[in-house]
């Protein structure tokens, strides 16, 4: 993890301590126990690359977590926070390791740059079977770390970077830890889950809760197939959440290929502005084609916003609406619609329209804070910040900027890509300036 920094900058502000967040409620599941029964059963009998999984596992016994490499500072807090929130809310019998046992869940730390050259698209990731960085290294080729043949789980590995952002690392723990415990998939239509790579949910929700409580009920059994799984999790959800007993709404495909691989496109590491406009027009034209009226075809839109922002900020202005309006009527996409509210804000600023500027970002800063995002956070107050100095408010800029660089510390880690943040919206703001 990045070290703490105090040192006076050349505009004259310090970054001040690194800001955390307090415990925050989890949300409930919105979606009826149909829609989350067909979700379930997609999300453990499928692997993200399409593959089926035959059969059903999971750990059985006491678990325990063991944090082993270069482990950041912020680590074992966080991570005490997630085995605190498994056993509370999920009702599992978790716990960190003591000295000489041998860990069922083994989290490594590793430098990003050695991550990157075993498995360059990976921020961070889960393998079965395996306890160590050169134990995976000498099988990752090899059928000891293929997730479709486990019948049961004894022993995961989690690997994430050392040197990441704090927020990339609560983010890496809460999501992996998840699926080294429960299911192996990701669904594109899942807004109120971290069992979902659009990324805009980063700590485990009330509905991923609920799957995983659903993943360790005593009428589940390891080595089950779909089949036998599906007889009885209508009943298991029936116990487990009753609020869910309504009638809801039609049960939604997983997503094609084609379109994934087109979301890896628009967000991934790789390519340039060019490239990620043609990802995200496939984005679009496959959710069009498909009938979806879901948040995939949203996040088809905020890709293509997303994209267009700085080149055509009008078109990009015209996407993030639609993706706003799809996002805005899902229950438990408050989070989405907050990150589209920061695209428009940045367009808004850069465009000489202070005032629109901090309509968005007041609204999306209270979400972000419910979400315990702080990137987002950060980047919304910055914003603001920007918005108000081109208003005159010059000393209400002052305070509110200095306010987010603690959120923007754990947000984003070191003080250059804090810096790097600054810079970006203070050139939008000298842009709306001279507009």
């Amino acid at each position: 993890m990045s070290k703490n920094y105090t040192e006076a900058s050349t505009n004259g502000l310090g970054l001040p301590a690194m800001q955390n967040f307090a415990a925050v409620a989890a949300t409930r599941p919105t979606r009826s126990n149909a829609e989350i029964a067909h979700d379930f059963l997609n999300l453990e009998f499928r692997m993200e690359s399409g593959r089926a999984i035959a059969n059903f596992s999971r750990f059985e016994g006491p678990i325990t977590v063991q944090l082993n490499g270069d482990v950041p500072t912020s680590a074992n807090a966080e991570m005490s926070r997630v085995i605190n929130r498994l056993r509370d809310e999920a009702g599992l019998p978790i716990s960190f390791a003591k000295a000489g046992d041998n860990p069922s869940i083994t989290i490594e730390f590793q430098p990003r740059a050695q991550m990157v050259k075993v498995v360059p698209m990976a921020a961070c990731f889960v393998v079965p079977r395996v306890q160590s960085w050169a134990e995976y290294k000498a099988e990752r080729n090899g059928p000891k770390v293929d997730w479709t043949t486990m019948t049961s789980r004894e022993h995961v590995a989690i690997f994430v970077p050392s040197d990441a952002a704090p927020q990339e690392i609560r983010d890496c723990l809460n999501e992996e830890t998840a699926q080294a415990l429960g299911p192996l998939n990701d669904l594109y239509q899942l807004t109120d889950s971290v069992f979902n790579d659009d990324n805009f949910n980063s700590v485990l929700t009330g509905s991923d809760m609920l799957m995983l409580r659903v993943h360790y009920a005593p009428e589940l059994r390891n080595g089950m197939n779909e089949a036998e799984v599906a007889k009885y999790v209508p009943g298991v959800l029936a116990r487990l959440n009753p609020a869910g007993n309504f009638s809801g709404r039609d049960f939604e495909e997983m997503a094609p290929r084609s379109w994934v691989a087109a979301v890896e496109g628009a967000f991934g590491p790789r390519g340039g502005s060019a490239s990620r406009l043609r990802a995200s027009d496939m984005m679009l034209s496959i959710a069009l084609a498909q009938g979806w009226h879901d948040s995939r075809l949203a996040f088809s839109y905020y890709a293509k916003g997303r994209s267009m922002a700085s080149a055509q900020p009008a078109e990009a202005v015209a996407a993030l609406s639609k993706a706003a309006a799809i996002y805005c009527s899902i229950p438990g996409a408050q989070v989405h619609v907050a990150h589209v509210d920061m695209q428009l804000a940045a367009i808004a600023l850069a465009a000489g329209q202070p005032g629109q500027a901090i309509a968005f970002s007041d609204r999306a800063i209270p979400v972000a804070k419910r979400a315990e995002n702080a990137s987002l956070l950060a980047t919304l107050m910055l914003i603001k910040a920007e918005a108000m100095q081109n208003t005159g408010r010059v000393d209400e800029a002052k305070v509110l900027r200095l306010d987010s660089l603690g959120w923007a510390r754990y947000g984003f880690g070191s003080e250059r890509q804090v810096r790097a943040r600054m810079a970006e919206i203070s050139n939008l703001g000298a842009q709306g300036r001279r507009g």
